[in-house]
C-alpha cells in the first residue's frame, strides 16, 4: 500500500502544511528571504526523519539487549553542495548515550540501524555518504568514542 501525504501550500509565503494519512501535521517553511523561517525547512525535516528513524531503532535494540541507557541524544550535521539543487554531500550522525551500556552492544545497535533497519538511512545512503559515530558515557563517568560505520552510494 502506498504512503500518502496531503499538503497545502501558501503560495504567498512558501509555507507548507502536510498531513500524514493518520492526520499528523508536519509544518515546513522556507528560510528567509523565500519564507519566514517559522518552521523547519524541508532539508531539516529530512535530517530530523533520519534522527527519528535511527534513534527509534537504536533505542529499541538497546532495550532488547537489556542495556540501561539513562540518556540518549543524537546530533546530526550535514554538508550541502554549493550549487543547486544543493543536495547533501555528507552527513554525520553522532549517537550520545549515557548509562550502564556496553560499548560493543551500542556499536552493534547503531550498525544494525544504519545498515539494515532504518529505511531513511537506506534511502539517503543511496546518494550521500553517512558516517555514524557514538559517544558513550558509562555509569563510571568514563567517556568512549568511536566511528561505527560509513554508508553511502556504491562506488
Amino acid at each position: 500500500m502506498p504512503t500518502r501525504i496531503r499538503a497545502t501550500i501558501d503560495p504567498a509565503r512558501s509555507e507548507v502544511e502536510a498531513r500524514t494519512e493518520r492526520g499528523q501535521l508536519v509544518h515546513m517553511d522556507a528560510v528567509p528571504p523565500h519564507g519566514d523561517g517559522a518552521a523547519a525547512a524541508p532539508k531539516e525535516t529530512l535530517l530530523a526523519a533520519l534522527v527519528g528513524c535511527t534513534g527509534m531503532d537504536v533505542a529499541a535494540l538497546l532495550r532488547k539487549k537489556r542495556q540501561s541507557a539513562s540518556s540518549y541524544e543524537i546530533l546530526v550535521s550535514a554538508d550541502s553542495a554549493t550549487d543547486h539543487p544543493k543536495v547533501f554531500r555528507s552527513i554525520t550522525v553522532v549517537h550520545r548515550v549515557a548509562g550502564k551500556v556496553d560499548a560493543e552492544a551500542l556499536r552493534r545497535c547503531i550498525e544494525l540501524s544504519a545498515t539494515r533497519y532504518c529505511p531513511v538511512s537506506a534511502m539517503l545512503s543511496a546518494s550521500v555518504v553517512i558516517e555514524h559515530r557514538y559517544e558513550l558515557t558509562g555509569s563510571d563517568g568514563k567517556v568512549s568514542e568511536a566511528q561505527v560505520v560509513v554508508t553511502g552510494p556504491p562506488a
